[in-house]
């Protein structure tokens, strides 16, 4: 007999004994059970087989994390009833594209105070306009595979099944830990699934508002005040003007010349036409972003000052109540010397309460999307693309020169926020409609650089480009707190093509002030990028969910919420890590994160009571029909927060300027971390006609403390348009005292 027939002679013998064995019913049903069973966990573990096929097993921690949250859902899911089971999965369908689409954008994993945020379907909406997704095969595959398990009727399991995915959930987590230990210097998209690090975020943030023990004098002196001390590079500046160009999210990593200085090789798209552009400026490669989101860079950058070590309230916002401070931002140190100040974006205003915040520092005129009346090239859902925008700001720099008093203008793009200002075509050259949004933005930078050539303009005016956060690259997770800087001025034949030394957003301010020879405010920080200094200096940024703090003494530490903390030489946040690594215990990253939170709260320790204005008198059109609250949002009171047993009083105020027969019709929401707040009840307004005015006053208490709340207040009429004559908030602290 050969060795065929006796396999499947032993093979029938042994089906057939099993049959003997096991009753008919009993096959079926456990047939029917590993069906269900599969059926349930395959969508669960889509993260971990995609991290499988896309990195091996060079990220073992990913990998472990990755089973450990399938595993705690499958068993969930699979004792849960149907009802529950869709919802269950819609969720995590949900979850798992935006967590994707978070990490191709700005390469973090969403946080605790993200989780809301990313679970609401309207800002989605926004975010992913025309539903272009970086990863379409994985979310079509993840689609089919959660509506096939959501709607396949299967058979229930008992409890036991979910005690035992939840004790192997355990057992992963323990292995998980240890793993990690060994590979902490990755990335924490390497280490973590995205609910995983959720988790750990959210008890890393209570570990995080419990921590005491240190005060401001324990900062470094370079942390505390301001430092002219290095050698000038310049006398007084011949220039008239300021000119600071805010590129969104854009690193160093796209000018050719600032990598080579980096030393990176990383393959990815390069900005050869700013480049070429500004092939006389000087460059800042070590140059760091300190944190995420664009109102807390422009409050860096304005105010000299670092922004949040965390995704509290915006310092942007709390700098309404503190006018002293507020007076020595750029714009209102310059408007007290003489400049006009203005700022221009190419988005709405209202969003991140730019419309209160930007006067707040001091600018006059502040426009946003609406400043741009002529035709775009394409809609955008964020506002006017970056062609159309740098064509627009070319037009508003011709009318401030043609004043006699001299100007400050900052501008900010958009076309490189998510989902990327680009068309079809150019995603599909691209392969990325990331790098083709920065391509976009490359082209229409460096027209307009030139374009400023060709008028003049450069002549008299000192311009800085720079960004406002970095979305960061695969490769390194330092990548996200890399930003650009360059220095256009009239005497650049006497500035170095390379500045040495680390800069960050922080030092914008006073170098703008040095330049001019100006009093330096006494609450600013920050070094001058037209001086050369011979020390080492304290930086520190927080993003990619790290806190990263450089001292002066070239030791850099690398701190997660996950409790880990490196250590390690390093000349700078920026640039490639060498030599030994040193895992700390945990005691580095507690005092670290003590001492960024001293920074955070120094507006909250100066004053108790706070009175925040949100209007102003001025006049917002109506869309015909609302469109989402993001995009048609009217007001800026967004991400505050609220203390313990506080008492918040609320005093809206408007007129309806014009309305059609039908009136205009206003909707007031409320949120935090934008979720909607159904707990608080506040009245409806009346539909207005043209003349008509309307006043809504309510108010709430907070027996826990409230973070990232927003108003979202939208209207809709035909050719109808209101104007704000009032929007305050009133914060009142201790309610039992009241």
């Amino acid at each position: 007999m050969s060795i065929a027939k006796r396999v499947l002679f032993y093979l029938k013998n042994s089906i057939v004994t099993i049959i003997r064995f096991f009753p008919v019913d009993s096959i079926t049903h456990i047939l029917q059970t590993l069906l269900s069973a599969a059926i349930l966990a395959f969508p669960l573990f889509i993260p971990l087989g995609y991290r499988l096929l896309s990195t091996g097993l060079n990220e073992p921690a990913g990998l472990v994390s990755d089973g450990a949250v399938g595993l705690f859902l499958f068993g969930v899911i699979w004792q849960a009833p149907r009802w529950l089971r869709c919802i269950l999965f819609c969720l995590w369908f949900i979850f798992q594209i935006i967590t994707m689409e978070l990490q191709a954008g700005i390469q973090r994993l969403p946080t605790f105070q993200d989780v809301f945020y990313l679970f609401d379907l309207t800002f989605i909406t926004n975010s992913i306009d025309g539903f272009y997704l970086t990863y379409p095969l994985y979310v079509t595959g993840l689609a089919v595979a959660v509506l096939f398990a959501a709607v396949t009727p299967v058979r229930r399991t008992n409890r036991h099944t979910t005690i035992t995915a939840i004790v192997g959930m355990l057992v992963l987590l323990v292995i998980h830990s240890s793993v990690n230990k060994e590979v902490r210097s990755n990335t924490i998209i390497s280490r973590y699934n995205p609910l995983h690090w959720l988790v750990v975020d959210a008890f890393s943030t209570s570990l995080a508002d419990g921590m005491t023990g240190v005060s401001k004098e324990d900062l470094p002196v370079s942390l505390r005040t301001y430092d002219l001390e290095g050698q000038k590079l310049l006398g007084i500046g011949k220039a008239e003007n300021v000119l600071i160009v805010v590129l969104e999210g854009i690193s160093g990593l796209y000018i050719p010349e600032i990598r080579t200085k980096m030393n990176i090789s990383d393959e990815i798209f390069q900005m050869e036409h700013l480049a070429q552009s500004t092939e006389d400026a000087m460059l800042v490669a070590d140059f760091v972003t300190h944190g995420h989101q664009t109102i807390r860079g422009l409050y860096a950058l304005h105010c000299g000052d670092f922004s949040k070590f965390s995704f509290a309230a915006p310092k942007a916002v709390e700098l309404q109540n503190h006018h002293d401070r507020a007076e020595q931002c750029l714009p209102g140190w310059l408007r007290k010397h003489g400049w006009e100040t203005h700022y221009l974006q190419a988005a709405g205003l209202q969003f991140m309460n730019k419309d209160r915040a930007m006067p707040a520092m001091g600018f006059q005129q502040v426009h946003g999307e609406e400043w741009f009346t002529e035709r775009r090239s394409f809609d955008f859902i964020w506002g006017t693309t970056d062609a159309d925008f740098f064509a627009g700001a070319r037009q508003y720099i011709n009318d401030l020169q043609k004043r006699d008093k001299p100007w400050l203008l900052s501008l900010l793009t958009v076309g490189t926020h998510q989902p990327f200002a680009v068309s079809d075509e150019m995603a599909l050259q691209y392969g990325s409609r990331k790098i083709a949004a920065v391509a976009a933005l490359d082209h229409a930078v460096a027209d307009f650089i030139n374009a400023l050539r060709l008028d003049g303009v450069l002549e008299d005016t000192l311009m800085i480009l720079t960004s406002d956060e970095s979305h960061g690259a695969q490769g390194a997770d330092w990548y996200s707190s890399w930003g650009v800087a360059a220095v256009l001025a009239p005497e650049q034949s006497q500035l170095p093509r390379q500045k040495e030394g680390t800069y960050g957003l922080v030092d914008l301010e006073i170098s703008v002030l040095d330049y001019f020879g100006l009093p330096i405010p006494q609450s600013i920080l920050g070094r001058s990028m037209f001086r050369e200094y011979s020390s080492a200096r304290d930086m520190v940024s927080y993003t990619g969910g790290k806190l990263r703090w450089h001292t002066g003494d070239s030791t850099l530490f690398e701190c997660g919420g996950d409790g880990g903390c490196l250590k390690m030489q390093a000349k700078s946040i920026v640039g490639m890590r060498s030599g030994p690594v040193d895992v700390g215990s945990g005691h580095w990253g507690k005092r670290l994160y003590s001492l960024a939170s001293i920074m955070d709260n120094e507006f909250r320790a100066r004053n108790e009571h706070q009175v925040l204005q949100f209007a102003d008198g001025e006049i917002r059109k109506l869309p015909a029909a609302i469109r989402n609250e993001w995009a048609d949002n009217l007001i800026g009171a967004q991400y505050l927060d609220f203390p313990e047993k506080s008492k918040v009083y609320v005093d809206i105020a408007l007129k309806a300027v014009h309305a059609g027969e039908d009136g205009a019709r206003l909707k007031l929401t409320l949120r935090q971390f934008e979720k909607e707040v159904t707990t608080i009840d506040y009245p409806a307004f009346p539909v207005l006609h043209s003349g008509e005015e309307a006043r809504v006053r309510f108010s709430f208490e907070n027996s826990e403390a409230r973070q990232a709340f927003s108003f979202h207040l939208v209207g809709e009429g035909e050719n109808a348009s209101v104007q704000f004559q009032k929007f305050e908030i009133r914060i009142e602290p201790d309610i039992g005292r009241h």
